[in-house]
């Protein structure tokens, strides 16, 4: 994920660390999720629940 990054301080790793949390958990299309974001599939589950 940051291989060969390198990160003026800790505050500066921790920032990125948060915003591909973000991304992984908010954006990031999987088919195998049927073209949903994790979020959207869990939000899909809980309503036909």
């Amino acid at each position: 994920m940051f291989h060969g990054e390198t990160f003026e301080d800790e505050d500066d790793l921790i920032q990125e660390l948060e915003e591909y949390i973000d991304y992984y958990n908010t954006k990031r299309i999987k088919m195998r999720l049927n073209g949903l974001t994790p979020v959207e599939y869990r939000n899909q589950a809980l309503l036909a629940g």
